[in-house]
């Protein structure tokens, strides 16, 4: 635990500091972002402020879902806020374009990272995170579903309020998820071990065989989104 928390706080910090960077790219952001982007534009409060408030909202959405937070759910929102304002005073906004593109892609591969390492710690999952697999846990709503509902939401609502939706947006949307699949297996070796249990072979009835309960356990699982998704659940 002396270990998790320090990575923890260091991962959500890198986060809000890596929306920082693609926000002064100015070339899009991804759609929390927006949306947040949006709120502030029509209400007057800062953006980092306005991070921790959605976050807190969102929260409150987890009761009637029956979700379980834990500390990894209140540092995150306490802390990506600050991280992104700390980031939006250290780095200003780019003129050249190649800059602003280069902003925006190390805003996004620092954002894989600061997951890889704050989910890795299995403290709690972030309240937007909560919130998608509530849907599933509660409703039987498909995982990618309840994802793309929300965030299609969002997004359509900080578009409409200013929020700054570009191209940016959909590499964000399109890239974001193979890069943390790459990130965060290197941060998480329980899920370097999943990725190495062999599947169920069919004349053993599904039923795995790898030697090792803890690994035939964990594959058992089943979807590898699903997996990737527990892991930011409360030990």
């Amino acid at each position: 635990m002396l270990i998790r928390i320090p990575r923890l706080i260091i991962g959500l910090l890198l986060f809000g500091i890596a929306d920082a960077f693609m926000m002064r790219a100015g070339l899009g952001v991804g759609p929390w972002l927006v949306f947040a982007q949006g709120l502030s534009h029509a209400t007057g409060i800062g953006i980092g402020l306005l991070t921790n408030i959605i976050g807190l909202v969102v929260l409150l959405a987890w009761i009637p879902l029956r979700q379980r937070p834990g500390i990894g759910t209140v540092l995150n929102i306490l802390l990506v806020g600050p991280g992104l304002e700390l980031g939006l005073w250290m780095f200003p906004t780019p003129e050249l374009l190649a800059v602003r593109i280069g902003y925006f892609a190390f805003g996004l591969a620092l954002l894989a990272v600061a997951s890889g390492i704050y989910i890795g710690s299995h403290l709690g999952p972030g309240p937007r995170d909560g919130l998608m697999t509530g849907l599933h846990s509660r409703f039987n709503v498909p995982l990618w579903a309840g994802r793309t509902a929300i965030e299609v939401t969002v997004l359509i609502v900080g578009w409409a309020l200013g929020g700054d939706a570009w191209i940016g947006t959909v590499v964000f949307a399109v890239l974001i998820g193979p890069l943390c699949g790459i990130t965060l297996p290197l941060f998480d070796p329980d899920l370097r071990r999943s990725a190495k249990t062999p599947k169920p072979r069919p004349e053993a009835g599904g039923v795995l065989t790898s030697g090792d309960p803890d690994q035939d356990q964990d594959q058992a699982k089943g979807d590898p989104e699903e997996a990737i998704l527990r892991s930011q659940e409360p030990c």
